[in-house]
């Protein structure tokens, strides 16, 4: 029995009584962004690949579907989501992926989520099931409202079914080991950056001097050249696999040790020199993302840092539950005031997800 029907009903009457709703798929961010509220709705009950032509290079799933799942279908035809969503505690689900619209350790080469949403269809909040893009990159043309839902985080309607362009696992790949200081890392990141390498993922870390991991993704020949080149300790692919896991999923034992510390993410310019954090951070997207562990209250000081350096900086993780902190980076005055429009044309009672992104959505 398709128990849509039954779900858009519930939200019609939701609508009717401004009933907040609390859309969760496996639950696996519930910790992302501020606290959840309102009466549980399950996406889990929406699941199943409903069609997949890996000669397309495009599958459309319904978005309750675990993401591991998805994930084993299309390495049975050699064929990956490049941008490598987390799974967090294992239970991610394709809507809780793109609602949440966070990618892995690829990010700064491959894209994000946002970039291979084709379309997808979605209940707004007056209950009326709507369908934008297609199955084919031709099919976005004018406003490209499927790709909203992406980071939206359930604020504008509970998405039911999503299209997604996927891509061959690349033929060969490589992960080089150096031992350098942040400094040079972020110099050595942005010197290669401009050069025809096949850069995939980076990750910096501070273990006693300073460790850059450096993953290359490709044509054989390619890989191979871009080693002889770089120099480094090659890594054994097996082995150093799980690890770039780890690093997508926060399992790293540098995640581990972060005690009563809020974890922070700093989103700057690949360019961005050290900046005066409390303590080294981790480095990923080859210098653009910059995760630091700090004291709860520590906030303001690190968005006021990530401001200078053109960026801006998100409360990932909180020590303390319940904490009431905007976690969320904060919106200019005109974002906010398009949020708002956006969320009075597509929730115009409000009932989806309140507060989840900022108070006033």
């Amino acid at each position: 029995m398709d128990p849509l029907p039954e779900i858009i009903e519930r939200i019609r009457l939701a609508a009717q009584e401004r009933t907040p709703v609390r859309i969760r798929g496996g639950g696996s961010k519930d910790f992302y962004g501020q606290p959840p509220q309102g009466e549980l709705l399950d996406t889990r009950v929406l699941s199943g690949i409903s069609s997949y032509e890996p000669s397309e290079l495009v599958v459309t799933v319904r978005a309750g579907t675990l993401l591991a799942e998805l994930e084993a279908v299309l390495a049975q035809s050699g064929q990956c989501l490049p941008f490598e969503p987390p799974h967090f505690a294992g239970h991610a689900t394709v809507g809780g992926m793109v609602a949440a619209g966070l990618s892995g350790p690829a990010r700064a080469s491959v894209g994000s989520v946002r970039d291979y949403v084709l379309g997808l269809t979605m209940i707004n909040g007056r209950g009326e099931q709507l369908t934008f893009g297609g199955q084919v990159m031709k099919n976005v043309a004018g406003y490209d409202v499927s790709r909203l839902m992406a980071g939206a985080m359930g604020s504008l309607g509970l998405i039911t079914e999503v299209s997604l362009k996927v891509l061959p696992v690349a033929p060969a790949e490589a992960t080089l080991k150096f031992q350098m200081t942040q400094a040079q890392a972020l110099q050595q990141l942005n010197e290669w950056a401009g050069r025809p390498l096949p850069l995939n993922a980076s990750c910096w870390v501070e273990d006693g001097g300073g460790t850059l991991y450096l993953r290359l993704r490709g044509a054989v020949a390619a890989v191979d050249a871009a080693c002889k080149t770089l120099g480094g300790e090659r890594q054994d692919n097996a082995a150093v696999a799980a690890d770039w896991a780890a690093c997508r999923d926060q399992t790293l034992p540098w995640f581990n040790e972060r005690g009563e510390r809020d974890l922070w993410r700093l989103s700057v310019a690949q360019s961005a020199p050290v900046l005066d954090l409390p303590e080294p951070p981790l480095v990923e997207w080859h210098g653009g993302e910059r995760w630091v562990r700090v004291a709860p209250g520590e906030g303001e000081r690190l968005r006021e840092v990530a401001a200078n350096a053109g960026g801006h900086a998100t409360l990932f993780r909180a020590a303390r539950a319940g904490d009431e902190a905007q976690r969320i980076a904060p919106l200019t005055p005109p974002v906010a005031r398009i949020h708002r429009e956006l969320k009075r044309e597509f929730d115009p009672a409000g009932i989806f997800n309140p507060g989840r992104l900022y108070a006033d959505f």
